[in-house]
């Protein structure tokens, strides 16, 4: 399996650039608001949106200064999407450590969120950064709508899978797209360069999400048993989408009711998981995520070789070997 530590070394001086620069561009005169954008800054994740956004600089021309404003614009947006998710949610909790709006409540974690989205907007027209701008916006707008869309299919349970692929695009999918089309597009790389890089996003993207689908079926390390989360929280996921196209019309039924009505009974979810289970559902869901793996794969195929692109494939491979 794929190291991320591993991953980052032929760009660890640019990620930690990178770094200094997020910090930098987060700073404000208002010392409560600097004082929530330090906490951002030391609960972030992985790093991988800045990863994918530097390889793919890298493997298209070089890193520049407007990589490192790509990469800070991607964060800055995507963390505000988040802050305010959490405010939606109503979660008290993100990567381990207590949301915004846990610490802060709500009115100001919004208020946070519309700093963090304009200092992203400020970053990019400052400096008439224009494209990213525009591919970095086109993402947003995606992720609401697939989100919505998510929301407007879950009140009837009727998601097919077509319908899923286009929800998990816009929501999860295209973020990663625009990490690797900004990236290349920094670079200076030309239109048909920046469109495999996006492509090459897409099925990234998907493959990941289809991934995180099969994390909610499988055991939890720490209770011994599935999490079931995705059914508490009526969302339907490949897994389950398969086992309803294997399911007469009358079972189907059974299925649709136990998600809609029993998503908080344990021993309901428990029975519904080990049916997923038995009827292929996660092998299925494994399939169709190592065929987005190779589409990606593909997108690379006759790039120059590199310690870049050797990452940015040990990206693909970390994306669907992940623990977590």
């Amino acid at each position: 399996m794929s190291n991320l530590d591993q991953i980052k070394k032929p760009i660890s001086r640019e990620l930690d650039h990178f770094e200094q620069f997020f910090k930098e561009s987060m700073r404000s005169r208002i010392g409560l608001l600097d004082k929530i954008t330090r906490y951002i800054v030391k609960t972030k994740g992985k790093q991988m949106r800045p990863m994918f956004v530097l390889l793919s600089a890298t493997i298209n021309g070089g890193i520049n200064d407007s990589s490192y404003r790509a990469a800070t614009l991607i964060e800055l947006l995507h963390t505000a999407t988040l802050v305010h998710d959490d405010v939606v949610d109503d979660s008290n909790e993100r990567r381990g450590f207590f949301s915004i709006n846990a610490l802060w409540k709500n009115k100001i974690s919004v208020l946070v969120g519309d700093f963090l989205l304009s200092r992203g907007l400020l970053l990019a027209l400052d400096h008439g950064d224009f494209e990213l701008l525009k591919i970095v916006s086109e993402a947003v707008k995606a992720m609401s709508e697939g989100e919505l869309l998510q929301i407007e299919k879950a009140r009837r349970m009727d998601i097919e899978e077509p319908v899923y692929f286009e929800i998990i695009t816009k929501k999860t999918a295209s973020l990663i797209a625009s990490c690797c089309a900004v990236g290349a597009a920094s670079a200076g790389a030309d239109k048909a360069a920046i469109d495999r890089m996006r492509q090459f996003g897409i099925n990234v993207g998907i493959a990941f999400q289809i991934k995180d689908d099969i994390f909610d079926y499988q055991l939890n390390s720490q209770t011994g048993k599935p999490s079931g989360i995705d059914i508490k929280e009526r969302k339907m996921t490949l897994p389950l989408i398969y086992l309803l196209n294997q399911s007469g019309l009358i079972e189907k039924r059974r299925i649709i009711h136990t998600v809609k009505r029993h998503g908080n009974n344990p021993e309901k979810v428990a029975s519904l998981i080990q049916k997923v289970q038995e009827a292929g559902g996660i092998a299925y869901a494994e399939q169709q995520m190592q065929h987005y793996v190779n589409l990606a794969l593909e997108q690379l195929e006759g790039l120059p070789d590199s310690e870049a692109l050797d990452a940015l494939k040990q990206m693909v491979e970390f994306t669907v070997s992940r623990k977590k």
